[in-house]
């Protein structure tokens, strides 16, 4: 009877072994034709108490760091296996554009933090989603951390704009699947279509109105605006007044609006 060939595994290849036994300062992996695997040393105590609530015989995902040790045994690493997995999984995600679930664990100016499989994400300013972006008069920069700093602890939907794994870098992005979504609901309009809307954001530049019968938010541009309003758009509007405006654009999933009437509720 011919004999077996055993492919020995490769140094960064992710493996699977059952666990043996568990010590004080090393877990032993049954990875069967291919020898006994060891997590040990610093790596050991760095994923101990992930490690508390496994039991002999479980199975165990773990790159290989070295081939074979001084005793014979072949060097695991449970972190670094977790974190290439994590990784793959964020570049399946990316390359289908899934949804990742995120919760937001801190704000700068510059936009949201999270942790995406326990690795550290970014999320622009610019990559949220429209009715997430901080509507902030004259763009003041502190006003805006503080409008960005109501998100810590709440849960988002996401998706991934882009992944360096090298440097490790997580960047996010709530507006794709938003302009997805938004460009579905957009088929159903056209230009010089008369829409009701509620005010969501006064700038200097404009109005944002978002459609009382979708999801969809538009600019009313200040050139749109008659003279005696936008003198003064802050007084003359107000968040959640009523608006009534007609569709002049739709352009690279954006809408822009030209006012017809307003009413601004007290």
């Amino acid at each position: 009877m011919a004999a077996v060939s055993i492919n020995p595994p490769r140094t960064g290849e992710i493996i699977k072994g059952k666990i043996i036994t568990q010590e004080r300062s090393a877990l032993y992996v049954d990875l069967g034709a291919i020898g006994t695997g060891i997590v040990y040393g610093k790596e050991f105590y760095e994923v101990k108490d992930r490690l508390k609530d496994i039991n002999e015989g479980d199975l165990i995902s773990a790159k290989v760091v070295s081939l074979e040790t001084e005793n014979g045994y072949i060097e695991l690493s449970v972190s670094g296996a977790t974190r290439k997995l994590i990784w793959d999984e964020l570049r399946e995600k990316q390359e289908t554009r899934g949804a990742v679930e995120i919760k937001v664990v801190g704000a700068n100016k510059g936009g949201l933090m999270a942790k995406v499989g326990g690795l550290p994400a970014f999320l622009p300013v610019s990559q949220l989603a429209s009715n997430h972006y901080p509507k902030v008069v004259g763009g003041d920069p502190d006003k805006i951390l503080k409008e960005l700093q109501k998100f810590v602890g709440t849960d988002l939907s996401v998706r991934i704009l882009n992944l360096k794994p090298k440097t490790g870098e997580i960047i996010l992005s709530e507006k794709m699947a938003e302009m997805e979504q938004r460009e579905k609901l957009l088929k159903k309009y056209q230009t010089n279509q008369d829409i009701d809307g509620t005010i969501t954001g006064i700038m200097e530049f404009g109005i944002f109105l978002r459609f009382d019968s979708d999801n969809v938010e538009g600019l009313v541009p200040v050139a749109q605006i008659p003279d005696s309003l936008k003198q003064n758009l802050s007084e003359n509007f107000k968040i959640g007044n009523k608006i009534s405006a007609r569709i002049i654009e739709i352009s690279n999933g954006k809408v822009f609006l030209s006012l017809k009437e307003t009413s601004r509720e007290e």
